[in-house]
């Protein structure tokens, strides 16, 4: 995959530009430029990842060609807890189908987000992994996983072709907005 292909999987899920997104278990930033490209100036981009090398790289990258964006670097595990900035939205592609128990990473992650954000998964539409991918995220398991995380409107948004399992696709799906407190009235 190259940039172009990067783009065009998360293009449909970027519905404004600026905002604050995490970009997580970014590695050497492939997805973390496309979502700088998409996001503009002005923008911030908290990127998680535990290779410190990876993530140098990635501030050299996006420094070099974004340099208007703001970029946020942690050298962590973002299956544990993090402290992180209200986020519009959250990147995680080909990251989750390192965790085992997925249902409870993502709900953790979930509740970074502000009430409307914006969750981006990239995943292997795969229902059985391999040595380097070994728990991919088919789209249909996605579609049960999602809602149970407090995610609303899980939509395909755009598939590639992959020579390992098949293909990858993404898929947006929103937080749950707070739910309304009723007015009250005075009689």
């Amino acid at each position: 995959m190259d940039h172009g292909d990067h783009l065009a999987l998360l293009r449909p899920g970027i519905a404004a530009l600026g905002g604050t997104w995490a970009d997580l278990g970014s590695g050497s930033g492939a997805f973390t430029l496309a979502l700088a490209d998409l996001l503009g100036p002005g923008a911030r981009i908290v990127s998680v990842d535990g290779d410190a090398r990876a993530l140098r790289q990635q501030a050299d990258a996006v420094a070099r060609r974004f340099p208007a964006v703001s970029l946020d670097q942690r050298v962590a595990d973002f299956t544990r807890p993090l402290e992180l900035p209200p986020l519009d939205g959250i990147v995680m592609a080909n990251s989750l189908h390192f965790v085992h128990d997925q249902a409870t990473a993502l709900r953790a992650l979930v509740a970074q987000l502000r009430p409307g954000g914006r969750f981006i998964l990239v995943e292997y539409d795969a229902e059985h992994g391999n040595p380097w991918v070994p728990h991919p995220i088919s789209f249909a398991r996605w579609q049960r996983l999602a809602p149970e995380a407090g995610l609303t409107g899980v939509r395909l948004l755009h598939r590639v072709p992959s020579r390992f399992l098949g293909s990858i696709y993404s898929s947006a799906a929103d937080r749950a907005e707070a739910p309304r407190t009723p007015a009250t009235t005075r009689s």
